[in-house]
C-alpha cells in the first residue's frame, strides 16, 4: 500500500489518507460515482485485488481477477460525468487510464457506468464511448 501522506495514485491532487485510503480500508464510503472510480483505479495501480472485487456489482463481476504485473498505471483523466451524485442511483463516468507495458504507453478510454445500491456505490460495467463522426 502507499503512505497516508503520500499523493494519490488516482492524482486527485490530495493525499492518499484523504482520499482514495479511507475508501481502500473500508472506513468510508466512496459519495460519488467518480469517487468511486477513482478509487477503484487507485486500487489498481496499487495491485488492491479485493477492493475493486468488493466495488463490482454482483450481475457483472468476475468469480476472480488477476491483476498483470507488467501493466504499471501512470495516469487518469476524467472527462465527463453524468449523474452519479451523493442524491443520485446511477451515473457513468467517462475516463481515460493511461498505462506502461515494458516501456510502451496505451491508454483505456471508457465510459464506466455505476450505480448505487444500499448506499454503496458499484462498478457496473463500460463501454467505449460515443464520438461525433
Amino acid at each position: 500500500m502507499t503512505e497516508p501522506d503520500s499523493r494519490c495514485p488516482c492524482l486527485s491532487g490530495e493525499t492518499y489518507g484523504d482520499c482514495c485510503g479511507p475508501f481502500h480500508s473500508g472506513t468510508a464510503l466512496a459519495p460519488t460515482a467518480e469517487r468511486l472510480m477513482r478509487s477503484r483505479y487507485s486500487a489498481y495501480v496499487l495491485g488492491n485485488q479485493p477492493y475493486l472485487l468488493s466495488t463490482w456489482h454482483a450481475k457483472t463481476r468476475p468469480k476472480s481477477m488477476d491483476l498483470d504485473d507488467e501493466i504499471r498505471w501512470i495516469g487518469l483523466d476524467i472527462l465527463g460525468r453524468t449523474r452519479g451524485g451523493m442524491l443520485d442511483s446511477d451515473g457513468t463516468v467517462e475516463y481515460r487510464a493511461h498505462f506502461s507495458v515494458k516501456g510502451r504507453r496505451g491508454e483505456q478510454h471508457e465510459n464506466g457506468r455505476f450505480v448505487r445500491e444500499n448506499k454503496h456505490w458499484l462498478y457496473l460495467d463500460a463501454s467505449a464511448p460515443v464520438t461525433a463522426g
